[in-house]
């Protein structure tokens, strides 16, 4: 059985800092969110319960949409990595910690990213201005 060829989009979205992810040329880039930082700033939309002895915690608002043991968390977080980030799965939030991550930067070609807005982090206002000189 042969792959399927990946087809790639060939327009750009109206708001492509919004997306969560761009597979608009061979790099593959995904925004990430840091749930490390959600426990250390004591975020008010992360919720816990305790199952089987352990804590576990998670997003109210599904930014990220996996519960992590809070113990192992905490571990990993002291360790020199921390740790780490999961794969945003809804628009994250303005408090959120969140990095656009690319999996396959060896594949760039020189022209460099075909949707730079992407990596813009949307903060509920818009990305960038536009300033006009009229001359008379």
């Amino acid at each position: 059985m042969e792959p399927r060829p990946v087809e790639l989009a060939t327009e750009l979205p109206l708001r492509p800092q919004d997306e969560l992810e761009c597979r608009r040329c061979d790099v593959h880039c995904d925004k990430v969110v840091y749930p490390g930082a959600c426990v250390e700033r004591a975020c008010p939309f992360l919720y816990a319960y305790e199952d089987h002895g352990h804590t576990f915690v998670g997003c109210m608002q599904k930014v990220y949409g996996v519960e992590i043991d809070l113990d192992l968390l905490r571990a990993a977080e002291l360790s020199a990595g921390g740790f780490g980030a999961v794969k945003a799965v809804r628009r994250p939030l303005p408090m959120c910690s969140v990095e656009v991550e690319s999996c396959y930067e060896s594949r760039a070609d020189e022209l460099g990213c075909v949707n730079p807005e992407f990596s813009e982090l949307p903060l509920g206002e818009p990305t960038f201005r536009v300033f006009a000189t009229i001359s008379g």
